[in-house]
């Protein structure tokens, strides 16, 4: 389970959040993490996706504005009542729920299964990312993908790569607030989605033209079967 304090932090960065990234996202969202996603995840008019973990609602206004119908969560109530207001002319609900509970995940589906899921820069956000890619796969239709990103951890300073850890981190440029981040390494990250019945279907590390080393890495995982 999450802890309070994790709320907390994540509540304190709420607004700050929100002014940062408005309906658009920085240009590291914009031109590196949602190309990515859209290409992996392939999103269709009518279909129906899970946003895991969702913040502001910036990624699912970008898939309700594709036809999607959306339902998103997200740990920090301030983080869901952005999404709310963004996201209120369109096809997207949302709900506050832990994304370490595989139980009000689950609840999320109401009996219905997700043609898609999508969980953006958020897997390094989380204490325990188990429950979250076991309820999502039980929740897809076979076939059905769950593409996430995350700060790619083959290029962190700390020379013990191989280590999970916790360490808490300033989140936004020139702001001071701080929230936990859980390096894991490639093994754990792809790992636990193939423990949780998927395969390993599609990857990106995208960069800029001028960059050699990739911020972010987006994978895209698949269900095989009921």
């Amino acid at each position: 389970m999450h802890n309070k304090q994790d709320n907390q932090h994540w509540e304190a960065l709420g607004d700050d959040w929100d002014s940062r990234m408005g309906d658009d996202g920085n240009p590291t969202h914009r031109e590196l993490i949602r190309p990515a996603t859209l290409r992996l995840l392939n999103p269709q008019p009518g279909e129906r996706i899970l946003d895991a973990a969702c913040g502001n609602g910036l990624f699912s206004l970008c898939l309700a504005k594709l036809g999607c119908e959306v339902a998103a969560f997200d740990f920090s109530p301030k983080m869901v009542a952005h999404a709310k207001r963004r996201c209120a002319d369109y096809s997207a609900t949302f709900a506050v729920a832990d994304a370490t509970n595989y139980n009000e995940i689950i609840a999320l589906g109401g009996g219905r299964p997700f043609d898609k899921a999508v969980a953006n820069m958020a897997v390094m956000d989380i204490e325990d990312i188990r429950p979250l890619f076991r309820a999502v796969h039980e929740m897809l239709v076979p076939g059905g993908v769950f593409v996430f990103s995350a700060i790619h951890p083959c290029f962190v300073e700390d020379e013990n790569y191989i280590a999970p850890q916790r360490t808490l981190t300033r989140i936004l440029a020139n702001n001071e607030k701080q929230a936990w981040h859980w390096h894991r390494p490639l093994q754990e990250l792809v790992g636990t989605g193939f423990a949780a019945g998927f395969v390993l279907d599609g990857m990106e590390e995208p960069v800029l033209a001028e960059q050699k080393i990739p911020l972010p890495i987006v994978i895209r995982m698949r269900k095989l079967h009921a």
